[in-house]
């Protein structure tokens, strides 16, 4: 995975702050989970929410830290191997599939990783603040924020599957209830689906501009498509089960 800055001028505290708000989201997303939750694997294509924690620290401990703070010491020598996913440069890694099988390190030991590893790059990006900026830096943690924000949409993809084949049917959040408890909110309105139509032909598909993005979105390429229309807004749950 490789990708381009999408603000290389921005300054080391600035960054630190969208760093401090993309870590800080990640965890805001297992704040209702129960520890159990944490550790099921229910299919090989899915990751414990606890691996997605502690992945999302490895890959700072592994292409940041190890690199750009020379004394830094790994949290534990085992996770260079626990937590790396497909990275073959970066070393063996443990089976994908077997990731579930993993009732230590406990939750509580993830989460000390990430505070141990946050802290880390907080002292990385403070003496940045004070010496000259390398862009070589500030592109790498803008692709580590952008990569952890892919496995925050992970998360919740592998959740929905762990909470889909449990006979409870558990949820992963409640509905909000009203002020003073006499039930759900109502469903928000969300209007008439209308639909958005593309005329066909020779188009230009692909990244054109600076800002960040990954490498398989580039080059700028010509592709012939028939026409087309997308909706106008997101599809409804209810819509989805109307249509199955």
């Amino acid at each position: 995975m490789r990708g381009h800055p999408k603000a290389l001028d921005d300054p080391p505290t600035d960054i630190l702050l969208r760093l401090k708000q993309v870590r800080h989201a990640t965890e805001a997303l297992t704040e209702d989970l129960a520890p159990e939750d944490f550790v099921v694997q229910s299919m090989e294509d899915v990751s414990p929410t606890k691996w997605h924690l502690a992945h999302t620290s490895w890959f700072w401990e592994a292409f940041v830290l190890s690199e750009w703070m020379p004394e830094y010491e790994p949290f534990h020598p085992q996770y260079q191997y626990l937590f790396n996913s497909y990275y073959v440069q970066a070393g063996e890694r443990h089976c994908r599939a077997q990731r579930g099988y993993l009732s230590r390190p406990t939750v509580a030991e993830v989460v000390e990783y990430r505070h141990h590893v946050d802290a880390a790059m907080a002292e990385l990006l403070g003496r940045s603040a004070d010496d000259a900026w390398d862009p070589r830096l500030a592109e790498l943690v803008e692709l580590g924020m952008n990569h952890e924000q892919q496995h925050q949409e992970l998360i919740l993809t592998d959740l929905k599957h762990v909470f889909s084949v449990n006979p409870l049917r558990p949820a992963y959040r409640e509905l909000a209830t009203k002020s003073d408890g006499s039930g759900a909110l109502p469903t928000p309105e969300v209007g008439r689906l209308g639909w958005i139509d593309f005329e066909g032909g020779l188009h230009r598909i692909g990244c054109s501009s600076e800002g960040f993005h990954f490498d398989n979105e580039v080059p700028l390429h010509r592709r012939f498509l028939e026409p087309f229309a997308i909706a106008d807004r997101l599809v409804t749950n209810g819509e989805y089960v109307g249509f199955l």
